[in-house]
């Protein structure tokens, strides 16, 4: 079958289900779930999702299944629910969503290696654990295909992945969460963990490259040719920090290192990373709510708004940090903290007795068409969205780590 015949076969077979599905478990018992006492917040946004979402592909209000990053990041989150819970639909569910888009040789629809596009990775992340469970081919042969694209990606001139094809030369915070767990257990698991290495090079690059001095906070993205306008033109960084981009790098950080072991060499240059962004992040902590702003050091300048999701990460990248033993014991009371002002302030209790989290910045980039320039002015109008799976999957997650 040639790939636009696939393409389109499962996109039809993504429209029959969705026009048939029925939601497993039943609404009825969901409900039941949510109105409890005894569940946790972890429980409560995976169930909300479900309810609302009956199949996975339709997460961020799909009608069609693609392969994308925003369901890796919520199926990543409800795999370690399915870990803490040993609840059954937690797995089914996330085993829909990779069933909905990998036929039975192992093709995944939707997915087009050529467009180098490190978003397209995160996905794979669940098919680890299904692999091992079923040690059905088709998973491995899909993950083979993720892990052939990393093969093939281009780089900067220093190594650095591209973060796309379209944006040549350029480094983004979110590239090191899209590619670099994956690449890290791949690794690990088939290949003896030769790659390690090269994972570690992708994190040196970005604080070598990409840091401020100053405030120790990284920048959204470094040109390395320093050829876009948006870039400096002596650093080539770009002009702002956005709390979102910071999440995705501080998660990347502490996912990375599950599967580096502690006598590694570069295990503890990780670790030291993920130490001195800790320390730079308590200090822009608004310590009213214990949230962080869309642009994370400028909490004071008008249009500047408390968001959701990056401050979901970091209450769950600070937890982990200190729950695996890399961080202080201090760094839980920050995550407490910001998780409190997330549940306090920004969550939303509905009418279905699902909950929603509010202020949640929608997308954010640099350069493309419209063109997006990475100023102050830009980050804080992009729009926002309520329950943005950018948001939810790290609520989750941020929740399982404090056990709230």
């Amino acid at each position: 079958m040639n790939a636009n015949k696939f393409i389109l076969t499962f996109v039809l077979v993504g429209a029959v289900s969705l026009s048939s599905c029925k939601a497993q478990p039943s609404a009825p018992s969901i409900k039941k779930e949510l109105n409890s006492k005894k569940t946790k917040w972890s429980e409560r946004m995976a169930l909300t999702l479900m309810m609302r979402h009956p199949q996975a592909f339709q997460i961020d209000d799909r009608t069609t299944a693609k392969w994308d990053y925003v369901h890796g990041v919520v199926l990543n989150a409800i795999e370690d629910l399915y870990k803490t819970t040993k609840n059954q639909k937690y797995y089914d569910y996330i085993k829909g969503y990779a069933d909905a888009l990998i036929d039975e040789n192992g093709n995944i629809a939707t997915y087009e290696e050529d467009k180098y596009n490190i978003d397209m990775i995160p996905a794979a992340n669940i098919l680890f654990r299904i692999y091992e469970d079923t040690k059905d081919q088709r998973y491995l042969k899909a993950m083979q295909t993720i892990r052939k694209q990393l093969d093939n990606h281009p780089r900067t001139p220093s190594g650095g992945f591209w973060h796309k094809k379209i944006y040549p030369n350029q480094m983004w915070l979110d590239g090191l969460y899209m590619g670099q767990p994956f690449y890290t257990e791949y690794t690990v698991k088939f290949e003896n963990g030769k790659q390690l290495n090269d994972v570690a090079k992708q994190f040196e690059l970005i604080e070598a490259n990409d840091k401020d001095p100053k405030t120790g906070l990284l920048y959204h993205a470094w040109d390395e040719s320093k050829m876009m306008p948006w870039a400096d033109k002596v650093t080539g960084k770009s002009p702002n920090f956005w709390s979102r981009a910071l999440g995705w790098y501080a998660m990347a950080l502490v996912d990375v290192l599950d599967y580096f072991p502690k006598n590694h060499p570069k295990q503890k240059e990780l670790v030291g990373y993920l130490n001195n962004l800790a320390v730079a992040l308590e200090k822009v902590q608004d310590k009213k709510t214990g949230l962080w702003y869309q642009v994370t050091d400028k909490g004071g300048r008008e249009g500047n708004y408390l968001e959701a999701s990056g401050s979901s990460m970091f209450a769950y990248a600070l937890a982990k940090g200190v729950n695996k033993g890399y961080l202080p014991a201090k760094f839980k009371k920050v995550a407490n903290h910001a998780f409190d002002g997330l549940t306090t302030k920004l969550i939303r209790v509905d009418d279905d007795g699902g909950i929603t989290l509010t202020q949640c910045c929608q997308v954010a980039g640099l350069g493309g068409n419209p063109y997006r320039d990475g100023s102050y002015e830009y980050y804080v109008n992009e729009k926002k969205k309520d329950n943005d799976p950018k948001a939810t999957g790290p609520f989750i997650l941020a929740a399982i780590e404090l056990n709230r």
